[in-house]
């Protein structure tokens, strides 16, 4: 199973947005300096947010706000907007096996009986989790180690 490191860089992208965001102007370098990830990264992690109206990035100067209370931001929300396939490459299937051997010629479909309903049924988790959830979290242990 995979979501990709890209998500939880979005997702502490968008902590660092709704911490610092109302007093200070929060950019693609400030990110990646709390994040380690290239600028570069950054931008093309904000653009997506951006697209789905997660955020907002100011023209011009810069600075990125949220768009959207935190409740309405799911955790499938945000994979699905950096991701928009995701869902799809949660469970990976070897792909090559012999259409000479009964199982072989017939394992995807075996597998992919069991694999959507786990898909399916992890997509509703990532739906049940608000970013709302996430910063109470953040929250908890901040306050927890300082």
């Amino acid at each position: 199973m995979h979501i990709s490191t890209k998500c939880s860089v979005a997702i502490h992208c968008l902590i660092f947005i709704f911490e610092y965001g109302d007093t200070q102007k929060v950019t693609s370098d400030l990110l990646s300096l709390s994040t380690g990830i290239n600028p570069v990264t950054i931008r093309k992690i904000i653009s997506s947010l951006k697209k789905d109206g997660i955020i907002s990035v100011k023209f011009g100067t810069g600075g990125t706000t949220l768009n959207c209370p935190p409740n309405e931001i799911t955790l499938y929300r945000i994979c699905k907007a950096i991701e928009p396939d995701f869902a799809s490459k949660l469970i990976g299937l070897h792909p090559l096996p012999s259409p000479l051997c009964p199982i072989g010629k017939n394992i995807h479909n075996v597998l992919n009986c069991s694999y959507q309903k786990i898909s399916k049924d992890l997509c509703e988790s990532l739906k049940n989790i608000t970013f709302e959830n996430i910063i109470s979290d953040y929250h908890k242990i901040h306050h927890d180690y300082k």
